[in-house]
């Protein structure tokens, strides 16, 4: 006779305390109509240091990428996106934060993924980070202290250093997970610009009304 496996409990693991300035502790929708909880939570100390940001400078290789290069046969750089963190440039500029990008290699498949999302604060080829981020800050109106960055490797440092909120993916340098704010879960391409977007959603206060135009 075969026996019946007992039924798998329903009763839900309770909600972890925030990981301090590594990744999000997870919990579950609220299921009460009308209310919604975000899925994730961060340290309090990185919220409050994320409020106030109006601008998001990435990275690309290593970041909005996975770091790796590719080639056509006919020697055409090609780039792999993650349409999740596409979606979280996409929010940041409802939640009125200009996502910013400073790269050192420029690529028809960048400039055509950028023009896709929108994003036209854009610098390319550019080894000097720190310059470019102050050209943008001047056109946007703003400072350091409304900024936030987010890098995986040596040039994006001066702007890491100086940003009022920086985070580095998974798969960043140690020396610049040493600088960050905030190091994501998830790596490169893979998610962490992502995970970064809805943080400052997250801080920003937009994170639940923007959820809700997709959960009515």
């Amino acid at each position: 006779m075969t026996s019946t496996p007992a039924a798998a409990s329903a009763t839900l693991p309770p909600e972890q305390p925030g990981l301090g300035w590594g990744g999000p502790a997870l919990r579950p929708l609220t299921s009460t109509p009308g209310a919604l909880a975000p899925a994730l939570s961060f340290a309090p100390e990185l919220l409050l240091r994320a409020q106030g940001i109006r601008v998001a400078f990435f990275d690309v290789d290593g970041v909005l990428t996975d770091g790796g290069l590719y080639f056509s046969e006919e020697g055409e750089s090609l780039k792999r996106f993650n349409t999740l963190d596409g979606h979280g440039l996409k929010l940041l500029q409802k939640a009125g934060i200009t996502p910013a990008v400073i790269t050192g290699r420029d690529s028809l498949a960048l400039r055509a993924r950028l023009q896709a999302l929108g994003i036209t604060q854009a610098h390319f080829g550019t080894e000097d980070k720190r310059p470019a981020a102050e050209l943008t800050l001047r056109a946007l109106g703003l400072d350091w202290n409304s900024a936030a960055a987010m890098g995986d490797d040596w040039p994006d440092l001066p702007v890491l250093r100086r940003v009022a909120l920086s985070c580095a993916p998974a798969n960043a340098h140690l020396e610049v997970k040493a600088y960050a704010h905030h190091v994501t879960q998830a790596g490169g391409g893979q998610g962490a610009a992502r995970e970064f977007c809805d943080l400052l959603l997250l801080a920003s206060g937009c994170y639940a009304s923007l959820l809700r135009e997709y959960t009515r």
